[in-house]
């Protein structure tokens, strides 16, 4: 998928503690990582490449006080009638910094790997349901919009349609992420911090764009599933590069 690249401008919230402004997409623009943290000698490879171009930050923004992160998510969903891990993180990029003062962001990428719809023949793909927002502030970490692509496992034939998916752009599974585990540095060269996260309070919508296929699949799948019988855990470590150091980000 290649999403749509959305500038999202809104009013900073105030942190409550100082505690708040290290954590993730809520790391303060500019903090230092905790004393002690040293580099990580297991760090997976975080891919910059997704990362806005200078030329798409806002008019005004200053790139030497911009920077990129690439998040990589793994965990468990739990929608419907899917209870299933995510073993391959979901990796999700986006830029952030101020202009004037005021906190915005640039969406850049969001990839994941098919994940097998319990003992159904049907795989789901998380992709960007078209918005984001990954300021923290004291009653959560981020929000952001995702749909599931539907597709068929391995050797199966495809599903003749190619939108066919769980939620849409116009209807997309929102997440509002709160911390279950705290933000930690795991490294400081390159910046890397780790945290948890979790929504188990979102409702997910039925298929969309499946044609005559839409009501089996919604039986299979569980859909539509309630706001309080889903559940979105995720174990997130995040990547952190100023553009100033990195060549990558043009």
């Amino acid at each position: 998928m290649t999403p749509n690249r959305v500038t999202l401008n809104r009013t900073v919230r105030r942190f409550t503690s100082a505690a708040a402004g290290a954590l993730l997409a809520g790391l303060a623009l500019g903090a230092a990582p905790a004393h002690g943290a040293e580099r990580a000698a297991d760090l997976p490879e975080f891919d910059f490449s997704a990362c806005p171009a200078v030329d798409e930050l806002p008019a005004g923004a200053d790139p030497g006080t911009w920077r990129c992160e690439v998040m990589h998510a793994t965990g468990h969903l739990r929608m419907g009638a899917i209870d299933e891990p995510l073993t391959e993180p979901m990796k999700i990029t986006f830029a952030e910094g101020r202009v004037d003062g005021e906190f915005r962001q640039v969406f850049g990428e969001m990839t994941a790997a098919p994940i097998r719809a319990g003992g159904t023949p049907l795989t789901l793909t998380p992709q960007y349901g078209g918005y984001s927002d990954f300021l923290s502030d004291d009653t959560r970490r981020g929000e952001f919009d995702i749909k599931f692509a539907i597709g068929s496992a391995h050797g199966l034939p495809a599903l003749p349609w190619s939108g066919c998916s769980v939620g849409s752009d116009e209807d997309a599974v929102h997440l509002v992420l709160k911390d279950t585990d705290p933000t930690r540095v795991i490294s400081r060269d390159p910046l890397v911090v780790a945290f948890g996260a979790k929504d188990a309070e979102f409702a997910a919508p039925d298929t969309s764009g499946c044609g005559p296929l839409s009501r089996a699949l919604d039986r299979a799948l569980g859909l539509p599933s309630a706001a309080g019988a889903n559940a979105f855990d995720m174990d997130v470590t995040v990547a952190i590069r100023p553009y100033m150091e990195t060549g990558s980000v043009e």
